[in-house]
């Protein structure tokens, strides 16, 4: 098929380049003319594992182009995939006017048949507003469809290969029918696309946000029990866990959780419900609990400390919101860094692939190390805010030679007690009573 993916973030470059893997012919479009050119070399402009190389072997092949030019991009494509941001508003809501911006520059282009397909996570409605808007514009044929992403960051290319479910709404048929024909390549052992209505379609995608951060806050509120009953939170996790009907999943304790969706499809959600008249108090406890997790965290380092911090070498290990990407939006790190820079500390930071973005935000107030090691070089403590493989099992000896304080404050618990005591290291995990 002809395909065209307006917005080249990260939901459209992943989209348009699995979709160009599978042979259609995809157009990717973008308004930033330097992004654009980077992409034509191929070059991906953020982390994501394996998608630069598909990237580049589409470009290669034929299948894969870029351009800032909407107008050719949707009158050589059958389907219109819109994938801009929907980023939040001060009250929560989602901003959708790029969204809308886009849907009256198609029907200014339309000139024959399309189907046009909203991939961005949009409030229930959305899609169908994109439908009216050009109505007012054309009087050409064209169908809607709302097509969320379900993407995992840091394995979005393999979610996108082998997805659990592909969920498509419609207003008809045959509409759903050809968009689970474009999905066709990525179902081969079996059909899991979901064709649902509209604004199911649209209210899935929040709600299963929301669902998965409602596990993430559970967890992180019975772990803040557990330090102070005597209980520890892994113990508790692997016993619930073992339970069918609970699951393993998404039950590790933190400093909360982070990222470009959790924490605004929830506030997304919260306010849908409000405009509704139906007011959503579990969501609104959800992230007033995520929020207060980081608070939790920080001020054990406050206490620890006698709340002077000031002068104190630290060191950090990890920026990002999660592993395996250099996404820093809504991260904890940045609240526990800025906590660190406001108390008078000097802070050392040390991320795998997140650099570039934390010198972005951080510009000169913080020591960028070459490594975790040399991060550590003289600190009075080490904070860990993100789970990445390198962390996992270090030198404590080395640990404890390099730094100037013995304490480590590890908010993925990624260490198990009694290592850090036989190394003489003071350690201070999640969930974890004395």
């Amino acid at each position: 098929m002809n395909i065209s993916v307006i917005g080249t973030g990260y939901v459209g470059l992943v989209t348009g380049a699995c979709f160009a893997g599978s042979g259609n012919n995809v157009i990717c479009v973008d308004i930033d003319q330097e992004k654009i050119n980077s992409l034509k070399e191929g070059r991906v402009t953020f982390y994501e594992p394996g998608l630069e190389d598909i990237v580049k072997k589409n470009i290669k092949e034929e299948r894969l182009h870029f351009t800032t030019d909407l107008d050719y991009a949707i009158k050589n494509s059958l389907v219109v995939l819109i994938a801009v941001g929907t980023p939040p508003r001060e009250d929560g809501s989602a901003d959708t006017s790029a969204v809308i911006d886009v849907a009256r520059s198609i029907g200014k282009s339309l000139d024959e048949y399309k189907v046009i397909v909203t991939k961005s996570t949009v409030p229930v409605g959305t899609t169908e507003l994109i439908r009216d808007e050009i109505r007012k514009i054309t009087d050409q044929n064209f169908d809607v469809a709302s097509n969320p992403e379900f993407l995992k960051e840091g394995a979005a290319v393999e979610d996108f290969m082998k997805p659990d479910r592909v969920l498509i709404g419609v207003e008809n048929q045959s509409t759903g029918e050809l968009l689970k024909e474009l999905y066709a390549p990525f179902m081969r052992s079996m059909d899991r696309a979901l064709v649902v209505s509209i604004r199911s379609s649209e209210l899935a995608k929040y709600t299963a946000n929301a669902m998965l951060a409602t596990r993430i806050s559970f967890m992180n509120e019975i772990a803040n029990l557990c330090e102070v009953v005597g209980a520890n939170i892994s113990e508790v996790r692997v016993a619930i866990g073992s339970d069918y009907r609970i699951g393993r999943h998404f039950l590790f304790p933190g400093i909360g959780y982070g990222g470009s969706c959790f924490p605004k499809d929830v506030k997304a959600l919260i306010n849908t419900g409000n405009e509704h008249g139906s007011e959503l108090h579990l969501c609104r406890a959800v992230d007033e609990v995520n929020n207060k997790q980081r608070e939790h965290f920080w001020h054990k380092i406050e206490n620890y400390f006698n709340a002077n911090l000031k002068g104190k070498k630290i060191a950090v290990w990890g920026i990002s919101f999660k592993p395996k990407t250099d996404d820093i939006r809504e991260a904890p790190s940045l609240y526990i860094i800025e906590k660190l820079l406001s108390a008078g500390a000097l802070v050392a930071v040390h991320d795998p692939v997140a650099m570039e973005n934390a010198k972005s935000h951080f510009g000169d107030n913080v020591e960028y190390a070459h490594s975790n090691y040399n991060a550590c070089s003289g600190a009075d403590a080490l904070i860990i805010n993100t789970e990445w493989n390198e962390y996992r099992q270090p030198d404590f000896q080395k640990l404890k030679e390099l730094m100037r304080g013995n304490v480590i404050f590890d908010g993925r618990n990624l260490y198990k007690p009694h290592r850090l005591q036989e190394a003489g290291i003071k350690y201070f995990g999640v969930g974890i009573g004395n």
